[in-house]
């Protein structure tokens, strides 16, 4: 890493820690309080927004005249949140209370719940059916994409939405299966769950029967 690349990461984490100890701040007290140029501010605050662990919450005026000034926060994902542990919570709290067929049927309509676009008619061509189910499944952020193989297509997820319960809730993996044959209207089969792939990251694989 070079110096340059150095001291922007350093002047970026500098603000967002202010901002985690401040709540909000516009450029101009930022760059009173860091020391450094109103331009530099401004550059760094571009990149942070572009990251997205930036966001502008609102505007402030200082004073009766003069245009309003932009207030910088942290966004949601930079300040973090305890989702992970209500929805654990939650999972357990479940599936201590409910039968396994109530389970079963529970997590097909939760698939059907988190679903982001109605599923194309069964009658449609496979492929357009894949890519359809690819395209959903990428808004939730699965990573997904299929591949041909001699057996039939095969669904390859980039990354598990759920990693951070998935452990102790490996029924969430039944849900993308019945997630996945919502939008292909056609059984499919696990074959690999966050096993690595060549690249060494891991991925989950599931095939059309």
């Amino acid at each position: 890493m070079t110096n340059v690349t150095m001291t922007a990461t350093t002047s970026r984490q500098k603000i967002l820690t202010y901002l985690h100890r401040q709540s909000a701040a516009t450029a101009t007290e930022l760059a009173r309080a860091l020391r450094v140029t109103p331009a530099d501010i401004r550059h760094h605050l571009s990149r942070l927004l572009a990251d997205g662990l930036v966001e502008v919450g609102g505007l402030r005026r200082e004073g009766n005249r003069g245009r309003p000034h932009k207030i910088y926060r942290l966004s949601r994902p930079a300040m973090g949140d305890n989702l992970p542990a209500l929805a654990s919570a939650l999972m357990a709290e479940f599936f201590t209370s409910a039968p396994d067929e109530g389970q079963v049927a529970a997590l097909r309509r939760l698939a059907d719940g988190i679903s982001s676009a109605p599923p194309l008619p069964p009658g449609s061509h496979i492929t357009r059916r894949l890519a359809a189910a690819v395209e959903a499944l990428n808004k939730m952020h699965y990573q997904a994409h299929w591949e041909a193989h001699a057996a039939g297509p095969r669904l390859i997820f980039g990354q598990c939405p759920y990693a951070a319960i998935i452990a102790d809730h490996p029924a969430l993996c039944l849900m993308d299966k019945f997630l996945l044959e919502g939008h292909l209207s056609q059984p499919v089969e696990q074959l690999a769950k966050l096993e690595r792939n060549e690249r060494g990251l891991p991925i989950c694989v599931f095939a059309l029967r």
